[in-house]
C-alpha cells in the first residue's frame, strides 16, 4: 500500500524517535560489519568533518561564484592541493564533483568533445577500451552518450592486459582506461605501460583512481611500495579520485583532473538561450551541497601529509594483519597482489558464497565477487578493531562449509 502524505504535524521528538527506530534495523557499520560504503580515518577527523559540514549545511555550491565565494575559494584550494599531491603539470586543471560516477562521466564527456573537436567530426561516436575490471560508471557514461565500450579480459594476476587493449584500439577509439586500483580485485593496472600505448596511438588515457587516489600517496609515504599511477606520468590525460572515500570527507564529493588546458576547456557546461541568460556549471548536477566541500577542505588543513600518512600506515598495518589471518585459514586465498585496502578472498575447495551466507548469519554484511567467486572487502579504520572477530567467524564458517557441503543461495551484488 502506498504511504499517504501526513495530514497533521508531529512533534520533533516523535519524528526523531521514528528515525532512530528505523535506523536500528540497519547494519552495524560503526562496528566494521559493512564491507564498503562508509569510510573512517580517525575519530577527530570524523568530528571535524561533521562540524565543517554543519557550518555549510544550507549553502548551495551552484551559487559559489555569486553568493558564496568561500565555497569557491575552498574548491580552488582543494584542487590546487590535490594537483600538488598527484604530481600534475603546472598548467593542469581540476574540478570538484559529487562522486566518482560523476567524475568518470564528465571525463568521458570531456574526452568525447575534445576528440570531436580534434577530428572536426561533431557527431563522431567513438569507443572506450578498458579492462573487464573497470568500473560500470564508464558504461553508464557510454549509454548516456551513445558510445561503445570494449571490455577486455584481464591477465592471470587480474591486471589490465596491455597487449590485448593495444590490439583492440581502432580508428574510432577515443579513450583507454586503467584503474588505480580496480574495485573488484584491488590491484593496480599497469598505468605506465598503458600510457605508452595511449601515446603511440594518440588516444586519451583516463586513470580511475576513485578508490586509491587519496590513499596511495600516503601509503607510499609510509614506506610501502605503490605502483605509479598519477598525473605525473606522460600520457595520462585525466584522472578521477574520490574525496569521500580515503579523503574521509562527507558524502558526496569527488574530483576529476586534466593534465592540459586543451582537455579541461571541454569540461564545463554553458547555456544562454533562456530568459535568465547565461547558465554555467562544472558538474552534471546544478545544486550541490556546500557541506562536503567544507569538510574536505577542513580535513586537508587539519591532517596534512603527516596526518594522512599516519592513518594510511595504521590502516595498512591492519591490512597486513588481515592478509596474514586469511592465509592461516586452510583453503582460502587472496586474489591478486592487492596493494591497498581492497582484498578479495576466494577458495578452490569450499563454496565461498556459502561461507558468505554463514557470515551474514553472524551479522556481517558480505561483499561478493561473481567472477571468480570471492568475498570482497574495501576496508578503512572502521574495520581494524573488528578484524579479530571477523577472522574468527570466517574460520568457523569455512570449517562448517567444508563439513556440510552443499550450495549457496546468495548472489553477488554491488
Amino acid at each position: 500500500m502506498r504511504t499517504k502524505f501526513p495530514d497533521t504535524s508531529r512533534r520533533r521528538e516523535d519524528v526523531i524517535q521514528a528515525l532512530e527506530a528505523m535506523k536500528a534495523g540497519d547494519a552495524d557499520w560503526q562496528g566494521g560489519r559493512v564491507p564498503l560504503f562508509v569510510f573512517k580515518g580517525s575519530d577527530t577527523a570524523t568530528e571535524l568533518t561533521r562540524d565543517a559540514f554543519s557550518l555549510y549545511f544550507s549553502e548551495n555550491a551552484l551559487g559559489r561564484a555569486r553568493a558564496f565565494p568561500s565555497l569557491q575559494q575552498m574548491e580552488n584550494e582543494i584542487i590546487d592541493m590535490a594537483l600538488d599531491l598527484f604530481h600534475a603539470p603546472a598548467d593542469a586543471a581540476g574540478f570538484v564533483t559529487t562522486g566518482g560516477s560523476e567524475s568518470i562521466i564528465q571525463a568521458v564527456q570531456t574526452c568525447r568533445d575534445y576528440n570531436r573537436a580534434k577530428r572536426s567530426a561533431p557527431t563522431h561516436r567513438g569507443n572506450i577500451v578498458m579492462p573487464v575490471s573497470g568500473h560500470p560508471a564508464f558504461d553508464k557514461a557510454a549509454r548516456l552518450m551513445d558510445l561503445e565500450v570494449k571490455r577486455i579480459a584481464v591477465t592471470g594476476d587480474f591486471t589490465a592486459d596491455t597487449d590485448a587493449m593495444d590490439a583492440a584500439i581502432d580508428r574510432d577509439t577515443i579513450m583507454l582506461v586503467g584503474s588505480a586500483p580496480c574495485f573488484p580485485f584491488g590491484v593496480f593496472d599497469p598505468i605506465e605501460a598503458l600510457a605508452e600505448v595511449a601515446q603511440r596511438h594518440d588516444v586519451w588515457l583516463h586513470v580511475d583512481a576513485c578508490v586509491g587516489g587519496y590513499l596511495a600517496p600516503f601509503v607510499a609515504a609510509s614506506g610501502r611500495s605503490v605502483p605509479a599511477f598519477d598525473l605525473g606520468i606522460a600520457g595520462v590525460c585525466s584522472m578521477s579520485a574520490d574525496l569521500h572515500k580515503y579523503g574521509y570527507a562527507p558524502k558526496p564529493i569527488s574530483t576529476v583532473f586534466y593534465s592540459a588546458p586543451a582537455y579541461a576547456e571541454h569540461h564545463g557546461f554553458e547555456f544562454h538561450d533562456w530568459p535568465n541568460g547565461r547558465f554555467a556549471t562544472t558538474t552534471i548536477v546544478g545544486t550541490r551541497a556546500g557541506g562536503p566541500i567544507a569538510g574536505a577542505w577542513a580535513l586537508f588543513q587539519h591532517l596534512g601529509r603527516d596526518g594522512y600518512t599516519a592513518i594510511a600506515d595504521e590502516l595498512m598495518s591492519g591490512m597486513e594483519t588481515y592478509r596474514s589471518g586469511v592465509a592461516d585459514i586452510p583453503g582460502l586465498k587472496v586474489l591478486g597482489d592487492a596493494a591497498l585496502s581492497i582484498v578479495s578472498v576466494g577458495s578452490d575447495d569450499v563454496d565461498i558464497f556459502r561461507v558468505a551466507e554463514l557470515m551474514q548469519q553472524q551479522n556481517w554484511v558480505p561483499g561478493l565477487l561473481q567472477q571468480p567467486k570471492a568475498l570482497h572487502r574495501m576496508m578503512s579504520m572502521l574495520h581494524v578493531a573488528s578484524m579479530p572477530d571477523y577472522l574468527g567467524d570466517l574460520a568457523a564458517a569455512v570449517d562448517r562449509v567444508r563439513a556440510e557441503g552443499g550450495d549457496a543461495k546468495i548472489q553477488a551484488e554491488y
